[in-house]
């Protein structure tokens, strides 16, 4: 009788993903759709486990790893890793996977709304009409910034950054982006143009951020930065919120420089209804939802799933982390 190795997954995922785990695995996990693992939990949940497999709102830190003298493999169902500390796996032996990918095209689409939704006031006007504010029509009623044929900057041109830049050759636009170094095939294939990020900032009509969080890109986006941006240009994030410092973003924004902006994601998640963002009325919010999609999500959960039982299974899988 096949002995399968014991997995613990902090949060039920869809239906497809746990049929290939308890195929393969013995499972347990926190079953709550929509609340995050309590710490104890997760630090009893993973005390027997060969597998975990974990989302980016749980910390997987050295103190939980400790407690997981079994672990052998982690699989998160996401592309980014910034909540796993990767050195304290790697003095284990322990084989983190991801999720590549999958979300690539749902989270450009959403950088795109929010890009558009702030350069033409959608969601301002929504709530003009919804406190009954629509008066007669006027020259200036409502102007926004125009995005066809204006100039995109694209921040990280990795997977997501790419599918950014091609969605802006369909509105005509001038292409740049800025990377750790240029990339020629990107170049080649898309005819966007390497800046610095100083030079980008300055030209670009929209910037778009898609780039990872490291030490290094940790808070990179600041006051001097917005200082260099247009007065008519907007800011898009849906990458990491600790990129930017929010308070200078909130400051800057009240500057008009930039003119406005669309977040996805924030410093510390989730932001509540008192957060100084929201009383801005040239910012939109969403919840961090870049690859909510009903497809997208039950693609990756069920990749993160085959990750998972693939390592475990001592089978090669193209998404381990190096």
């Amino acid at each position: 009788m096949e002995i399968k190795p014991p997995i613990f997954v902090t949060r039920r995922l869809p239906d497809p993903a746990m049929a290939i785990l308890a195929e393969h695995c013995t499972v347990s996990w926190w079953d709550q759709v929509e609340m995050p693992i309590p710490r104890d939990e997760l630090l009893r949940g993973v005390a027997d486990a060969e597998g975990l497999l974990c989302l980016i709102t749980d910390r997987i830190d050295a103190e939980v790893i400790a407690a997981a003298p079994r672990l052998r493999a982690v699989s998160i169902m996401a592309v980014g890793y910034d909540n796993i500390d990767r050195a304290a796996l790697a003095a284990r032996g322990i084989t983190l996977t991801n999720t590549p990918d999958v979300l690539t095209e749902t989270t450009a689409d959403l950088a795109w709304a929010l890009l558009l939704a702030a350069a033409r006031r959608v969601v301002e006007g929504h709530k003009l009409i919804e406190r009954g504010g629509w008066g007669p029509w006027h020259p200036l009623q409502m102007v926004g910034q125009d995005v066809y044929g204006r100039t995109l900057g694209v921040v990280g041109a990795g997977r997501i950054g790419q599918a950014v830049l091609r969605r802006g050759r369909g509105f005509g636009m001038r292409l740049l982006y800025h990377n750790r170094r240029p990339n020629p095939e990107l170049e080649a294939e898309l005819g966007a143009a390497y800046r610095s990020l100083n030079d980008l900032l300055a030209e670009s009509d929209a910037v778009v951020v898609t780039a990872p969080l490291t030490d290094e890109t940790r808070g990179m986006f600041g006051a001097a930065q917005f200082a260099l941006m247009k007065p008519t240009s907007i800011f898009v994030n849906v990458a990491r919120g600790p990129l930017v410092r929010e308070d200078e973003l909130v400051a800057a924004l009240r500057a008009g420089r930039p003119w406005a902006a669309g977040l996805d994601v924030f410093e510390r998640e989730p932001i509540g209804p008192d957060h100084p963002l929201l009383a801005l009325p040239n910012v939109v919010l969403t919840p961090h939802i870049g690859s909510a999609s009903v497809a997208t999500r039950v693609r990756m959960a069920t990749l993160a799933a085959e990750n998972l039982v693939a390592v475990l299974s001592g089978r090669a899988t193209p998404h381990v982390v190096r």
